[in-house]
């Protein structure tokens, strides 16, 4: 089997690059997948380059996320030839993920893909676009509804941002896309944006607590100053899901919006989201995520290219979504 390994020397100089590798090599698990489509994450850059503390023995297969085919199952809840999908359980960062023509997992981190959903689909959701559907999940279980106003995306033209724009407008949502790239413009509109917010209106901390209340609610992917800022600008009893850190991890901000407008701050977790949950997201992806703008944000890659992809991720570089045919 081909897998995509990457290796630390002494000296700390990672290597990565395509080899034939022997099936025995696969770690323990309950179920063995022939791999059909893989995707490229943030994540993923960091294990594909220096591993940014996630990775913890070398050599090491990246890829966070796989869908396929079950090849072999030891568990009743699987059979030969089920079509599955794989996203978090630190798969892909102490363990050997999805860049490789087969994976062997635990069969609790599966999930049964979807009638309707391709693996090639299922891939090119991965961990961003379930994220997203997750945010949106919880933003309406918090009673976000169109009715209400304007949402806000931040990072919109991002993984995350891209798939919840699309969801957002198609079930109805004015969307107001925060990007600082304007050439990103038409791309956002595709999707479903209402409007183009620029990301510089909203990067700077301002000493008000409070502004304008301008936002029924927020799927933010970036955190830090801009996060705080956004907190500032909810409406009454709004909420922001976050989901990203792409602006920092710190958040200068103070509790005024949480006491003086109820706003709600929820912290999305894709990794260890509970079984159950993981089937409604994919349910509601199946149905409520138009393929047709899914395309739209899709690149196609093959394991030889990630290096360089991965690079260019983690400086932004990469638009909407990157899915992986391990077997090209």
């Amino acid at each position: 089997m081909r897998a995509l390994i990457v290796d630390k020397d002494a000296d700390g100089i990672t290597t990565a690059e395509v080899q034939e590798i022997g099936e025995d090599r696969l770690p323990d698990g309950d179920v063995t997948v022939a791999v059909e489509y893989s995707t490229l994450n943030y994540k993923d850059g960091l294990c594909l380059g220096p591993g940014g503390g996630l990775v913890r023995t070398y050599p090491h297969v990246p890829g966070i996320d796989f869908a396929g085919v079950v090849e072999t199952s030891n568990d009743p809840r699987y059979a030969p030839g089920d079509r599955v999908v794989l996203t978090g359980w630190r798969v892909g960062e102490n363990r050997w993920g999805g860049y490789a023509e087969k994976a062997r997992v635990k069969a609790d981190w599966l999930v049964p893909l979807p009638e309707g959903l391709s693996t090639k689909q299922a891939m090119a959701v991965g961990t961003a676009g379930f994220t997203a559907m997750l945010a949106v999940m919880a933003l309406e279980d918090h009673g976000l509804t169109p009715d209400k106003g304007e949402v806000l995306v931040t990072g919109a033209a991002g993984g995350v941002g891209s798939v919840a724009t699309a969801i957002l407008g198609h079930l109805g949502y004015e969307v107001a896309g925060v990007t600082g790239r304007p050439e990103q413009e038409g791309y956002l509109k595709g999707l479903g944006a209402s409007r183009i917010v620029p990301r510089a209106e909203l990067a700077e901390t301002v000493k008000r607590p409070l502004e304008t209340e301008t936002w029924a609610g927020c799927v933010d992917a970036v955190g830090g100053a801009m996060l705080a800022r956004v907190l500032g600008q909810m409406k009454y009893g709004a909420s922001v899901a976050a989901v990203g850190l792409a602006g920092g991890a710190a958040l200068p901000a103070t509790v005024v919006p949480f006491l003086l407008r109820a706003v709600n701050l929820l912290g999305i977790d894709s990794v260890m989201q509970p079984y159950e949950n993981r089937v409604r997201a994919w349910g509601r992806i199946a149905t409520d995520l138009p393929m047709e703008k899914l395309e739209a944000m899709v690149q196609m890659a093959a394991l030889p290219d990630l290096p360089e992809l991965g690079s260019a991720i983690l400086v932004g570089e990469v638009r909407g979504r990157v899915v992986v045919d391990v077997n090209a």
